[in-house]
């Protein structure tokens, strides 16, 4: 029970790092007033300006890691005593604090990351520039268009957008966290496509407005138009129904990712068996594995292979494949289709925990 207890706990899905320093009333005054310069961005989680900076100011720390500056945040909705005490009335709200000071300046300036840059950079002396991290959709050109889109193993979302458009402005940083949902993932593809740029390929499919979204799945590429909602969640339940994906918005992946019912239902019943028992639930499981015609069949085998493991070694297993798994995936250099497929195994691993 205990071993299956800490699996449980290794289990747990990490959250995507940021290079943003986080403050409550524990810290706060530690970090800010001291050798260098702070901007504090006070916001609320319910706040949808605050959502909408959030990609911007996670570039801006990213752009300042190492450099004698701090980029950090506030919840002020959870430490109202925090916003109080600076005068917060609104949200988002920036204060700059420069060294030494514990008297917060009004930020007023551009809250794009290259207009918080450019003022930092000003008031620090820094010459800091923009570090991106890399898109996670795919751009689209009259060179690649057909080669991606048409190409019959991938389904395929693609945004035709111009970059004038104030719609298509607002919609990119909310897109890229769908691309991101669904990196690693060999079968969907999220791309966009420049269609002022390359007017043939948005006269070539009925573009008459920008941003025009259409779904290119597997089994039909002329295009069907994409019409439901354009929060990120709306575009990630939408690929997971048409493409038959198991991924959570931020690029996890549910608990039934790689999972197989009739493999956990024989998983359910494995740790607790007595040696016979478990020998005949390892040949059920190896027959079932070998016929599965399941989206997961390819996964099947890691039932089997944890079984064989548990039998000779004892239920602790669970718990060190897990702790290797994790490991694995918390490395630095792990591509992300690898990521996804010790995801899916250490799913396979919580079917034993019934």
């Amino acid at each position: 029970m205990r071993s299956l207890l800490l699996l449980g706990l290794l289990l747990v899905c990490v959250a995507h790092a940021s290079d943003v320093l986080i403050l409550g009333p524990e810290n706060f005054d530690n970090e800010v007033g001291g050798d260098v310069p702070v901007l504090v961005e006070f916001f609320a989680p319910w706040c949808g300006h605050c959502k909408s900076l959030a990609p911007e100011y996670d570039v801006l720390a990213t752009t300042f890691k190492g450099l004698p500056v701090k980029i950090a945040s506030v919840d002020a909705d959870k430490h109202r005593d925090l916003g109080s005490r600076f005068g917060i009335q609104g949200f988002p709200t920036l204060k700059f604090f420069p060294a030494g000071s514990k008297e917060g300046e009004a930020f007023s300036g551009g809250r794009t990351a290259a207009d918080m840059t450019d003022y930092i950079n000003k008031r620090v002396g820094t010459n800091a520039r923009i570090k991106k991290a890399p898109s996670a959709v795919t751009v689209l050109t009259e060179a690649n268009f057909d080669e991606i889109v048409l190409n019959k193993n991938k389904n395929v979302l693609v945004e035709f957008y111009a970059p004038w458009c104030g719609h298509c402005k607002k919609l990119e940083p909310e897109y890229e966290k769908v691309g991101k949902s669904f990196e690693g993932e060999d079968e969907v593809v999220v791309a966009k496509v420049d269609a002022d740029a390359h007017r043939e390929l948005g006269t070539r499919f009925g573009v008459q407005g920008y941003p025009t979204i259409k779904f290119f799945p597997k089994d039909n590429k002329e295009g069907i138009e994409y019409t439901k909602g354009r929060t990120p969640q709306d575009f990630v339940d939408f690929l997971n129904e048409e493409a038959h994906t198991e991924r959570l918005l931020g690029g996890d992946y549910m608990e039934t990712a790689g999972r197989i019912e009739e493999l956990d239902a024989l998983a359910a019943k494995f740790v607790d068996a007595d040696k016979a028992e478990q020998q005949k639930l390892i040949e059920e499981a190896d027959k079932l594995a070998k016929e599965s015609t399941h989206k997961n069949a390819k996964f099947a085998k890691f039932y089997t292979i944890a079984m064989k493991k548990i039998a000779s070694s004892g239920s602790g297993y669970l718990e060190q494949e897990a702790s290797r798994l994790s490991r694995l995936m918390s490395g630095g250099n792990i591509k992300p289709a690898d990521a996804g497929q010790f995801a899916k195994r250490k799913n396979i691993l919580k079917a034993f925990q019934a």
